[in-house]
């Protein structure tokens, strides 16, 4: 190890890069470069050169990344550009930086400078070469945690030793991975595509990749070396291949990797974005209430009491289209023509209702498939408008895919919209995804991936431009909850949905966690204080209502709800004048919160919860104050939770008629709960 004769260093944030002759290095802390490098920052694979490792399926090294060479950098304002080349290829990495944060963005871009046609297997949005040495002890001392996605459970952290994952005194390298891929259009079903590096030296990173549809992360070792890559699809990992003819270009997706002293201080970091400042009251009729079967004499009954809890939006979800039945209607959807038979004086007649309540209408929406059996839109539509696999249409659930890269399908979903907004009088759209379509389609190109990754960026520029002609309306994005909650999916929506879970002593996990991966302003969570599954087939009724939910019930679905963006559903309408209050106030605590949400930070005084814990913690905080929510699930009893010394005082926000006994003594709030589900929600101040 030791610095190389005649370098040059480029200090850009964080980052260090050296240069010696036609060769440019990530340095560490000290500028001293590994002897060996074969990892560089662009890794690129060719198909048809040589890959310089026995590395079994590891990205790094590239068959570009060891034949590059240096050839010029420069710094525009808050970004560097390096570029580098080789025979075939001309790459340029581009890194930008964030005031205020550690963030860097960054993503490369590579252009074919020989004669002859290429076929990119692989391209790295960022490699970081150099994140510790790779030894048994810094493997045992260094640990990784990505955050585990599934349908209802979303956003849950798995935290994991780099020993643990495999990894020991592996010189030079070993074929072993912490790696994980997505492949197909729900870009988190599985993962996030995110994760938390702590090194045995004291550094914590993080990262996330910006990606709707395939990605790719991997973390390995290389010349003593733990480094690692990001990336889009790749032929591996979303059969995935890209050709380039003579001067052609290929762009990656970006990768955003920041470096921070805590875990809590990274993510607050990599909250650099900015959403929407308008963070209305949500009532969604859709959850424990409608399903998928609203209708206009249900919806008026409804809609008064979602106006007096303090709603500002009320919004009709699956059903307002199509005659056939709720519970087979989705092979059927895809003209979203309003429904005579569920609305006979029309949604506008409805809608219109709704804004006489002083509250704004809302529609839902699943534009990207059409139904199996939809024949007038079969009809429409020309073969080349969907989706395929070997010339043939994919089929999910009942539902063909649309390609949004074909003019016709684009006109005609733009013309629903505007229908949707103008005609039917829609004020807030909610945007679903209810499908997996795969690994992808090569209808319009050869590789799968690249198909896919066609129509996922075909999509977006479409809800860029509605979003542009209806510049006064809501755009939300759900897909089944939160599959598909990516940083490139949520830069073009106002609020995403977090889960679909249905029950809300669960839902605490994932709110406990979601701010690692979404912003409060971003974050919509489900408030549905009325269980419908606990009817057990019987009508619902005043009396079962109050039942099954009492005081305690509506206070947790209330404080679920306070650190993101509140979706109130539920038969409200049952509960009784005390449980609506509770109600009203829950409501107006949120909205009380807006200013402070658009300049809060999240707070993790405990860490991230994992499922089955039977306390759990969560919050925001700003420069003065701080707001958290606390929970007893499934145990009574004491909780104490170390919020720090700088705060004095705590005051329980919510509920105001509070019975519980607490204390902050020392940075410790202490919590007693009486009962094994309870929640209470604090305001903590300094000095």
């Amino acid at each position: 190890m030791g610095k190389p004769d005649n370098f040059t260093t480029i200090n850009f944030k964080w980052l260090k890069f050296v240069i010696c002759g036609d060769r440019i290095d990530v340095a560490d802390e000290n500028g001293v470069v590994p002897v060996g490098e074969r990892c560089n920052f662009a890794e690129i694979n060719v198909a048809g050169f040589n890959k310089p490792s026995h590395s079994g399926i590891k990205l790094s090294p590239s068959t570009e990344g060891c034949r590059l060479k240096y050839v010029s950098h420069k710094i525009e304002g808050d970004a560097l550009y390096i570029t580098q080349k080789s025979d075939v290829t001309e790459v340029v990495t581009e890194i930008k930086a964030y005031d205020g944060t550690s963030a860097l963005r960054a993503n490369t871009t590579v252009k074919n400078v020989s004669d002859e046609e290429i076929v990119l297997e692989s391209v790295s949005a960022f490699c970081l070469p150099m994140i510790l040495k790779s030894s048994t002890e810094n493997a045992k001392n260094s640990y990784f945690t990505s955050f585990a996605q599934s349908h209802h459970f979303e956003c849950q952290p798995i935290r994991r030793s780099f020993f643990d994952c495999g990894f020991a005194d592996g010189k030079p390298c070993s074929q072993k991975r912490i790696a994980f891929s997505n492949v197909g259009g729900w870009s988190t079903k599985e993962a996030l595509p995110q994760g938390i590096i702590e090194t045995a030296e004291g550094n914590v990173f993080m990262f996330q990749i910006e990606s709707n549809n395939s990605w790719y992360y991997e973390i390995s070792d290389a010349d003593e070396n733990f480094y690692l890559y990001l990336g889009g699809a790749t032929s591996e990992h979303g059969s995935w291949f890209k050709k380039l003819s003579p001067k052609a270009v290929y762009k990656s997706i970006n990768a955003v990797i920041l470096k921070a002293s805590t875990t809590n201080d990274a993510v607050c970091d990599m909250a650099v974005y900015v959403a929407d400042e308008n963070l209305p009251v949500i009532f969604n009729a859709y959850m424990h209430l409608d399903w998928d079967s609203p209708d206009e004499a249900r919806t008026k009954t409804y809609a008064k009491f979602a106006a007096e809890a303090g709603a500002k939006y009320y919004v009709i979800d699956c059903g307002w289209h199509n005659e056939e039945p709720g519970n087979e209607v989705y092979p059927y959807v895809g003209q979203w023509k309003e429904s005579k038979a569920r609305f006979p004086h029309g949604v506008r007649a409805t809608t219109d209702y709704i804004r006489s309540l002083g509250m704004k209408a809302g529609l839902w929406i699943e534009p990207e498939i059409i139904g199996q059996k939809c024949e007038e839109m079969l009809g429409f539509y020309d073969e080349d408008c969907f989706l395929r696999r070997h010339g043939k249409k994919i089929a999910v659930m009942g539902r063909y895919f649309l390609d949004y890269s074909n003019e016709k399908v684009y006109k005609y979903t733009f013309e629903t919209i505007r229908r949707m907004i103008e005609d039917y009088g829609a004020d807030y759209v909610k945007l679903d995804y209810n499908q997996e379509i795969g690994v992808g389609a090569n209808g319009v190109t050869e590789s799968f991936g690249e198909g896919l990754e066609k129509q996922s960026a075909a999509y977006l520029k479409w809800v860029d431009d509605i979003e542009k002609a209806f510049p006064n309306v809501i755009f939300e994005t759900c897909s089944s909850g939160g599959m598909r909650m990516d940083y490139q999916t949520l830069s073009h929506f106002s609020l995403v949905s977090t889960s679909d879970q249905t029950e809300y002593e669960k839902y605490p996990y994932i709110v406990a966690n979601f701010l690692a991966a979404v912003l409060p302003e971003q974050g919509a969570v489900w408030s549905y204080p009325v269980n419908a599954y606990r009817f057990e087939g019987k009508p619902a009724s005043y009396e079962l209502a109050n039942k099954l939910a009492s005081n305690e019930t509506v206070i947790m679905n209330m404080v679920n709800s306070f650190l993101g963006r509140m979706h109130l559903a539920s038969h409200i309408d049952l509960l009784s004048d005390e449980k609506r209050a509770l109600i009203k106030e829950g409501v107006e605590v949120y909205d009380s919160l807006t200013a402070d949400k658009k300049q809060a930070l999240p707070f993790f005084p405990c860490g991230f919860a994992s499922y089955g814990d039977l306390n759990v913690a969560a919050g925001l905080k700003t420069a003065e104050k701080a707001y958290l929510s606390v929970y007893s699930l499934g145990k009574a009893g004491i909780f104490s939770v170390n919020v720090g010394k700088e705060y004095e005082k705590a005051t329980c926000v919510y509920p105001k008629a509070n019975e519980l006994r607490y204390s902050l003594e020392n940075g410790i709030l202490t919590v007693e709960f009486s009962e094994d589900y309870q929640a209470r929600f604090f305001k903590l101040e300094k000095r």
